[in-house]
């Protein structure tokens, strides 16, 4: 314990001693303790604009193309054939008998013709212009600027 006539106030700093008259001479010293409060604030330091470009470019390319074609022969051969000739495959070519019916004392088929169809391949190369795009993304950093605050 501190006397009180011999101990003079603190009054002069951010601590003072205060004196409790009830409490028959005790001195009661403040304990201080000092917080730290962390926040933060978002500010503004710039602007991006982004800017999309796109590129168009012709490109020709050479595709290969196939057709058929067919052609058709006649070819007359009037013979005499017991029974109905089958169709017939030579190579490409696909024949297809044709008969009739001729009255005579008896009745005869007779070959008339023959039908030739034949299949031809060919490629010919056709030229095609076709349109081919490519983006690209260009970057504009804008600073703040005293005319423009955050």
């Amino acid at each position: 314990m501190i006397p009180l006539e011999t101990t003079p106030p603190l009054t002069d700093g951010p601590f003072f001693l205060a004196v409790d008259p009830a409490s028959a001479g005790t001195v009661r010293i403040p304990v201080i303790q000092e917080l730290l409060q962390v926040t933060t604030q978002l500010v503004e330091t710039g602007r991006v604009t982004l800017t999309k470009t796109v590129h168009e470019q012709e490109q020709t390319l050479t595709i290969p193309l196939q057709h058929e074609t067919y052609t058709v022969e006649r070819m007359a051969l009037n013979q005499y054939v017991d029974e109905l000739p089958a169709t017939r495959q030579e190579g490409n070519t696909t024949i297809y008998p044709v008969v009739k019916e001729v009255l005579v004392v008896q009745k005869r088929l007779m070959l008339v013709e023959e039908i030739r169809v034949t299949r031809q391949h060919s490629q010919t190369e056709a030229t095609q212009t076709v349109p081919l795009r490519r983006e690209e993304i260009t970057v504009a950093r804008t600073p703040l600027t005293a005319e423009r605050p955050a």
